[in-house]
């Protein structure tokens, strides 16, 4: 008889494991080696049975002590670590939940007279970056899955009637078993719906829904950053058998603006100002998101330096009257082909000052 492995090195974790990291281990190896994701496997299979006794003990602290004194043999007691443990949902439901359900082909069916949701469905705008400071409302087509008014949604034709799947009973689900494990498995015959339809509906097929076309007033509101992804609830596909709508999401791009650059609720950018004004001080009109504003410059003020114009960048989200700042880098304009007039003042200047300036000759 082959000896059993230790099950601390079973599940590869050491004596002093906590209780959660014992949880991630297992969790981790009972996803890997489960058979349903290795059909045919049986190594694997071997491998998923062995992490899950091991864990079995392990997570129990009154077998886990009686383990780490005395190993497999519990003092000739003999041991099993699937004492108890007949279903493999029941007993590590607080690890898993639904998760064998959904790649089982469970996920989404309706068990117990409980309706299915309706599926989220996504949609992409783009919005200026000027638009971001009111934001904007538009329109949209949607096409979706909407409920059936000749049968309301039950799938049978007027005059019909469901009856209970005799196959599972009415619970949407059979239990099969593999090896000493009792799975769920969504039945095969109702489809999880756990009612059998006599006569489908001809308008809808048996679904219970249609196809539709829907306009929706889609709002974005001020202050919305590039990559936000809205929800509007309920908006989404209708449910089935009862159950809820769906959701409905919009994924919001923001075009980038060849002037700004937007940086959270501040806007960054480059402006000219007039060499004589950089020099002798003045006032200058500045472009901002919405036109121009006129700000005041120190004289002195050199190229590169970053001058702040207070709530002239875009608003908050969520808090449209709270706006951020501009930041304007500022350029000095320097005259590429000056006049007359203005080289001989600038001459002046330059010999009063004493700059090594190249002076131009004329003709004669």
């Amino acid at each position: 008889m082959m000896k059993k492995r230790d099950y601390y090195e079973v599940l590869g974790v050491g004596r002093q494991v906590s209780e959660d990291e014992l949880k991630k281990v297992y969790r981790k190896l009972a996803l890997q080696y489960h058979p349903d994701r290795n059909p045919g496997n049986k190594e694997a299979e071997e491998k998923f049975k062995e992490a899950a006794e091991a864990y079995a003990v392990l997570s129990d602290p009154e077998k886990r002590s009686r383990y780490d004194q005395f190993g497999h043999s519990l003092g000739g007691q003999g041991f099993s670590g699937f004492e108890g443990f007949q279903d493999a949902f029941g007993g590590f439901s607080d690890i898993f939940g639904d998760l064998f359900e959904g790649f089982l082909g469970g996920g989404g069916r309706r068990s117990g007279g409980r309706g299915r949701r309706g599926a989220d469905l996504e949609y992409a705008v783009e919005i200026s970056l000027e638009e971001v400071l009111d934001g904007k409302t538009m329109e949209i087509e949607v096409p979706r899955r909407e409920t059936c008014a000749e049968c309301q949604g039950s799938g049978a034709e007027k005059g019909s009637k469901k009856k209970v799947c005799e196959s599972c009973g009415g619970r949407g689900e059979v239990r099969i078993s593999q090896g000493f494990f009792t799975m769920r498995q969504t039945c095969p015959r109702c489809g999880g719906e756990g009612e059998l339809i006599e006569k489908r509906c001809p308008a809808c097929k048996g679904e219970g829904r249609v196809k539709k076309v829907r306009k929706l007033q889609v709002k974005i509101p001020p202050g919305v950053e590039d990559g936000s992804r809205l929800r509007m609830t309920g908006e989404g596909e209708a449910g089935q058998g009862g159950g809820p709508r769906g959701d409905f999401y919009i994924h919001v791009r923001v075009k980038k603006d060849k002037r700004f650059e937007r940086r959270g609720q501040d806007l960054y950018a480059e402006d000219l100002i007039p060499y004589t004004v950089a020099v002798l001080g003045g006032r200058v009109e500045i472009a901002t998101l919405t036109g121009t504003t006129e700000i005041k410059i120190d004289s002195g003020t050199p190229s590169g330096k970053i001058l702040k114009i207070k709530n002239e960048g875009v608003p908050a989200f969520g808090v449209p009257d709270r706006r951020g700042d501009l930041y304007v880098r500022a350029q000095v304009e320097v005259p590429v082909k000056p006049s007359r007039q203005e080289r001989e003042l600038i001459e002046k200047l330059a010999a009063e000052r004493g700059d090594p300036v190249a002076v131009k000759k004329g003709f004669f």
